[in-house]
């Protein structure tokens, strides 16, 4: 039992009073069902609504408003640059040179792009390893892409080229040294390590940098899927020398619904424009793009991955919340989040009137603010249940119920009246 939590009314006052983040809660948006107040836990699906959203949005329709063409230089926030507000802020979450990071599509949009430059199957080297079960989008993408491949000669038409690496019989998580093996026994067969950064099911932090370096011993790409990693946990990858990873920014990046997505890719990559890539204007050297000529120039960083137009209504949300992020700072929200999620698993390792397992990893340096519960036989009844109770999670198959509190606008006390709704609950 962990002596630094309490299972009492008066701990979790105390905490919150401590807490220095207590002050961003009204930075965003409640949300009610039914007229009421609940208890959200889901931030690891759809995180919420920034206060100042909607004036960041109303900023750029005024703009549209009164200068039409002219916002383009004109703006406030003028649009020819908009994808460049966010490399500082999110260069800091994703612990890298500004750079390395942009915006632009979504996330599955952004992993074909990105598969087109770094994904180069030839004789002997064409396979792909990730993660069994891993989210569908990215397994959509990369089924599709080796068929792709497959019609175009590259990879030998019978072959299986996607190598699934599956937790050992009776278990739920990942042994990394089990990775690493793989990697090593697959060797120069393998062109792409691809995996989540934070598995969605399990919530298992990776060993980013561990993997990587395997992959590289390999000759292989190292790539990651950091949907439930950015914003929620400490990344390096600048340092860690991940090749590339992309990201979306609805769940603890609070841009709202079909956000735009983000892009890491190493510097190394970045500046060589030799790389193949889909080229369009926005990904074009600035100082040629308007002499509207043939040729296409990459800018020699991150967004010479950029195609289109920047989204700004998409992206005025995304800047709303990265505000958010540079006042609190990821290492204070890091801090919090250890806590709640540490406050979490004390309470619901006291429950005994429910049969369910943890299956996130116990070490708080392998995890995000997310706790999958694994119920054998009854979760979508216990969700009901949650759910009438005013609590907001999410379930996935088979069996999960995800809880995520987050620092930015959860607190110690609704953790404990989850605990406390839970304890009423009968199997």
């Amino acid at each position: 039992m962990n002596s630094a939590f309490e299972a009492s009314i008066e701990f979790v006052q105390r905490k919150d009073k401590e807490d220095k983040l207590a002050r961003f809660k009204n930075k965003f948006f409640a949300p009610h069902y039914q007229n009421k107040p609940v208890i959200y836990f889901c931030s690891n699906s759809l995180g919420l609504q920034p206060v100042t959203a909607a004036s960041a949005i109303g900023q750029e329709l005024l703009d549209w408003q009164e200068k039409a063409i002219g916002g383009y230089y004109g703006a406030k926030n003028p649009w020819l640059f908009y994808q460049d507000y966010f490399t500082e802020s999110l260069s800091k979450l994703a612990g890298c040179k500004d750079s390395e990071v942009t915006v632009m599509n979504s996330l599955t949009v952004n992993l074909h792009l990105l598969m087109i430059s770094f994904y180069n199957p030839k004789p002997g080297r064409y396979k792909i390893l990730m993660e069994a079960g891993a989210f569908p989008s990215d397994q959509y993408a990369v089924e599709t892409q080796v068929k792709l491949h497959k019609q175009w000669g590259n990879i030998p038409a019978k072959d299986e080229a996607i190598i699934e690496i599956f937790p050992r019989e009776g278990e739920k998580l990942l042994r990394e040294e089990d990775i690493i093996s793989k990697i090593e026994k697959e060797g120069n067969s393998i062109a792409l390590v691809l995996l989540g950064g934070i598995n969605y099911y399990t919530g298992q932090f990776l060993d980013i940098e561990k993997i990587t370096a395997a992959a590289h011993k390999a000759n292989a790409i190292a790539a990651f899927d950091l949907a439930h990693a950015i914003g929620n946990v400490k990344l390096n990858l600048h340092e860690w020398n991940v090749d590339f990873a992309i990201w979306c920014s609805y769940k603890y990046l609070n841009a709202g619904p079909g956000a735009v997505g983000g892009v890491f890719i190493h510097e190394r990559f970045a500046k060589d424009s030799s790389l193949p890539r889909l080229g369009g204007w926005w990904g074009n050297n600035e100082e040629t793009r308007f002499k509207m000529e043939k040729g296409f120039i990459p800018k020699d960083k991150a967004s010479g991955w950029n195609i289109s137009t920047a989204q700004v209504f998409n992206m005025a949300a995304l800047k709303a919340a990265m505000e958010i992020y540079d006042e609190a700072g990821i290492d204070s929200l890091r801090e919090k989040s250890v806590q709640l999620t540490g406050f979490l698993e004390f309470l619901m390792n006291q429950l005994t009137n429910l049969e369910f397992e943890i299956i996130t990893p116990s070490d708080p340096e392998r995890r995000g603010a997310q706790l999958s519960l694994y119920f054998k036989s009854n979760g979508p009844e216990i969700l009901a249940k949650m759910k009438e109770a005013g609590i907001v999670v999410d379930y996935r198959e088979p069996g999960v119920i995800r809880v995520a509190p987050n620092p930015f606008y959860n607190s110690f006390e609704e953790v404990f009246q989850f605990y406390k709704i839970l304890e009423n609950f009968r199997h």
